[in-house]
């Protein structure tokens, strides 16, 4: 026979199992006794910013490993040249006049070379028919900031360029598959366990990428980097994003863009350099490194409270919480009134026969609401990024050096970060994220009907704004989904929509592996998705202040609000219009006269409890004399 007290703790433990809302909600009860955000909490948070920069190294080294030269032709074979040529003394650029093609958009062919007959006699009067592929290499001029990378070592250019957007499509599928694979780990073995192993696998395998011997090694090693890189990121977003409160999460999670911002401005310096593709990428991985130290301080980067609790974890969960609250300056125990305190409320609301019950993101199809917000910030997310490609192909085409362009991407992607900072909080998410999704579609609309109308600077300028309200948009879908999905399947979740928005960048790549054939039905697509995804962003929910749902239950509550709220706070009715009055107009001889009426109702004609019936208002009167007096003559007129 059961205690009532062990009927109370088994039907917890199934609701909790159930993914119902957990016995004690986190952000109500559990963070403010734990010191809320507190100056643990804040230390933790800036630990976990620095994570984002060692991965925004790793990631964006790509541009540079794999960049193109500037110019570049065919190192001159002198087989292919008249036999007697060294007698007519001829200078550099005679030289290379007879011995390569010319184009009018290039200059200098960068993959052919003329060959000249055996029997060749009207030298320098008239160039032969016949040109053959490159044969003994290429000459490359200097590439930016790096003298040596991965395309002039191993000659990818010409027959073997498509091998530089293959490789970048391979590193997406790495991200793609590491998102989706480490956030089922990070909603199973937990948030701290995930980050480092993908720190540990990360950092081995970007030394192994600096030896690679050849393109087909360089790209493997590269492909599971980045499935490892994928793990460092989403573990670190959210476990920062679980140790905050409401007025502090998107504050923090920005700062950890600007991070991410930093790294990219600083890797040009280091480019320059480093020189060599060998040697930066071993300074990229240092970052990546250090972080194993991690793995030694658990203060540093502990395991996430808040999925300790969801998940009925409970012995690990009150551990974790005493580190919380002792590192804060709380003390749960040393209260004055012991019953009172707060752990003895949390092991009275759990008990450690708790079992651990884990989710995964398989159930996010029985749940509506949940699964309709994923699927439309993944769209989002997946046009976001995507559609980037159509805004920074304009800019390479207004100005051809590749420090502009790259430039000018950081700066936008940097002043989104900092303009959501500022305006998400005070107008909502899902209002900025209507708004960038607007920007987004108008500004690619008019570049793909006016383009040819339009002056280079009003190009530019469209270009900017497209390129600005799409990493606004990419990063606000991301924090967004993070905002909604429940603790239980928050990893996995936004794994998920992560992963899709990877596609959207694989799609740049894709296009280059075409020579960008089909160009213009990319942009369509994608304007027409930013268009569409103004209807998609109205039946999301407003996280702005919330606490983040815990359980899938939780989960499913966050219904669509209205678009344009009311400011009245109830009915306004013409003929029952009251004005409340304050408590400022309170008059204690108003009150005795109450006392005193009530005094002498309840003591008149022997009835205390009988009911006093208010006197008729002075128009129904009249209306009750009337009928009476009518009432009576109809009473004679009677026999």
């Amino acid at each position: 026979m059961q205690t009532p007290t062990q009927l109370e703790g088994s039907e917890a433990a199934f609701s909790a199992a159930r993914g119902v809302s957990t016995v004690m909600d986190f952000e109500a009860k559990v963070l403010p006794r734990i010191g809320g955000y507190g100056p643990y909490n804040k230390a933790v948070a800036a630990f976990s910013w620095i994570p984002c920069f060692a991965v925004a190294e790793s990631l964006l080294s790509e541009v540079f490993l794999t960049l193109l030269p500037r110019s570049y032709r065919c190192r001159l074979d002198p087989v292919l040249l008249p036999a007697g040529i060294s007698s007519f003394n001829l200078s550099e650029k005679q030289l290379l006049n007879v011995s390569i093609p010319q184009t009018r958009e290039q200059g200098f062919s960068h993959c052919e070379l003329y060959k000249y007959p055996a029997n060749f006699s009207r030298f320098g009067e008239d160039l032969p028919n016949e040109t053959v592929p490159c044969t003994e290499g290429w000459e490359f001029s200097l590439s930016a900031g790096l003298r040596s990378s991965i395309v002039t070592q191993w000659n990818l250019v010409c027959q073997n360029y498509w091998k530089i957007p293959l490789q970048h499509i391979f590193f997406m599928i790495g991200w793609i598959f590491g998102y989706l694979i480490l956030g089922l780990a990070c909603d199973r073995v937990g948030r701290r366990s995930t980050f480092l192993l993908s720190v540990v696998l990360s950092g081995m395998l970007g030394v192994a990428v600096s030896f690679s011997m050849n393109p087909d090694v360089f790209l493997m090693l590269r492909l599971f980097q980045g499935a490892a890189l994928a793990g460092v990121f989403l573990a670190a977003y959210v476990a920062r994003l679980e140790v905050c409160d409401p007025p502090h999460r998107l504050m923090v999670t920005m700062i950890g863009g600007l991070f991410a911002f930093g790294g990219e401005l600083l890797l040009p310096g280091l480019a320059v350099v480093c020189v060599d593709w060998q040697v930066l990428q071993a300074i990229v991985t240092v970052p990546l490194l250090l972080l194993i130290s991690y793995w030694w301080c658990n203060s540093i980067f502990p395991e996430s409270p808040r999925w300790l609790l969801a998940t009925c974890q409970i012995r690990k969960a009150r551990s974790t919480l005493q580190i919380f609250s002792s590192r804060n300056g709380v003390r749960m125990s040393e209260e004055i009134f012991a019953h009172e305190s707060f752990l003895s409320e949390f092991n009275t609301a759990y008990s450690d026969s708790y079992l651990p019950h884990f989710h995964n993101i398989c159930e996010m199809i029985h749940v509506r609401v949940v699964g309709k917000n994923c699927l439309i910030l993944g769209f989002t997310a997946f046009i976001g990024t995507g559609i980037q490609y159509c805004f920074t192909r304009n800019l390479r085409s207004f100005q051809a050096d590749f420090y502009f362009s790259y430039f000018l991407r950081c700066i936008s992607g940097g002043l989104a970060c900092f303009l959501l900072c500022i305006s998400v909080n005070r107008f909502g998410r899902r209002g900025i994220l209507l708004l960038s999704s607007i920007l987004t579609g108008m500004a690619s609309l008019l570049l793909l009907a006016l383009t040819q109308y339009l002056k280079d600077g009003v190009v530019l300028l469209l270009s900017l704004i497209g390129l600005l309200a799409s990493h606004a948009m990419a990063m606000l879908s991301i924090f967004f989904a993070s905002e909604v999905l429940p603790t239980v399947i928050r990893g996995a979740g936004l794994g998920l929509i992560l992963a899709v928005a990877c596609i959207g960048k694989a799609t740049s790549s894709l296009m280059d592996l075409k020579d960008t054939h089909g160009y213009f039905l990319h942009h369509v697509v994608f304007a027409s998705f930013a268009v569409l995804s103004v209807l998609c962003i109205m039946l999301l929910p407003e996280s702005k202040r919330k606490p983040l749902p815990d359980s899938l239950k939780d989960g499913e509550s966050l219904h669509r609000p209205p678009l344009f709220l009311s400011k009245r706070e109830q009915d306004d009715l013409p003929l029952l219009h009251s004005h409340p009055k304050s408590t400022s107009d309170y008059n204690s001889d108003s009150y005795s006269s109450l006392v005193s009426a009530t005094k002498k109702m309840l003591g008149s004609n022997g009835h205390p409890f009988e009911p006093m019936v208010p006197p008729a208002p002075p128009h129904l009167k009249k209306n009750e004399e009337q009928h009476g007096i009518e009432n009576a003559a109809l009473s004679e007129d009677l026999p």
